[in-house]
């Protein structure tokens, strides 16, 4: 990371951290839905896979953040990339732990690192689309980490009533100051860790319905308000 870097992360951050409070702190909270599903794990005695799309970062990690004072021990899957710098921080900063790689990462590196955090008692939180899509497509890797480690999969989605949508693949989503918006937590999705790696697509399919239904019930909620 050059010197010019490292001097825009130490001055940026603080604004940048403030200004996402600020927002936060904003929000009108219509609803979150199926908050029971997500009960068992507060206490980090249990641990499971949170999977959100990255277009609703702002909002699902700002949730995990209020797990995190619950209990929850959180390990958020960050892009190696050096646009990970910032979400790192952040997350750092909420209290939780940190990869660096990626959702669509599979190998033995990627899997022994998730592997250990979960052994810890730590809760893999990812991105499920990310770091570079396809919007809204679960990649194998989080199906496999789930798998592997023996853990639950938790679909979690938000709708924002007025929102800004940055130009990119994920059309990211910034809700605007004083939105309503509607959070969504997803009954636990199991893999067992017999089933075959050549099995895997249907689960990985399932799980990206899951999220995607639980988006739309996200949105129904707002329009019925």
């Amino acid at each position: 990371m050059t010197r010019g870097r490292r001097l825009y992360y130490f001055l940026g951050m603080p604004l940048l951290r403030a200004i996402t409070r600020l927002l936060s702190m904003s929000y009108r909270y219509e609803a979150i839905l199926g908050e029971q599903n997500i009960e068992p794990f507060l206490n980090g005695k249990a641990v499971c896979a949170p999977a959100y799309w990255h277009q609703h970062h702002v909002l699902c990690s700002e949730l995990v953040r209020q797990w995190i004072k619950r209990g929850f021990k959180a390990c958020f899957l960050i892009s190696g990339s050096v646009d990970g710098e910032v979400p790192e921080r952040i997350a750092r900063a909420y209290g939780a732990e940190v990869i660096r790689g990626s959702a669509n990462q599979s190998g033995a590196l990627a899997l022994r690192d998730q592997h250990a955090m979960m052994k810890r008692g730590y809760s893999i939180v990812t991105t499920a689309d990310g770091p570079r899509g396809p919007k809204y497509e679960i990649k194998t890797g989080v199906i496999v980490m789930a798998r592997v480690g023996g853990v639950p999969i938790v679909p979690v989605a938000c709708a924002a009533e007025k929102a800004w949508y940055l130009d990119r693949w994920d059309d990211f989503m910034i809700p605007k100051p004083f939105s309503r918006v509607v959070l969504g937590i997803g009954e636990p999705y199991e893999i067992s860790r017999e089933t075959r790696l050549d099995d895997i697509e249907p689960h990985r399919l399932n799980v990206q319905q899951a999220v995607m239904s639980l988006m739309r019930e996200c949105e129904d909620r707002l329009k019925a308000h």
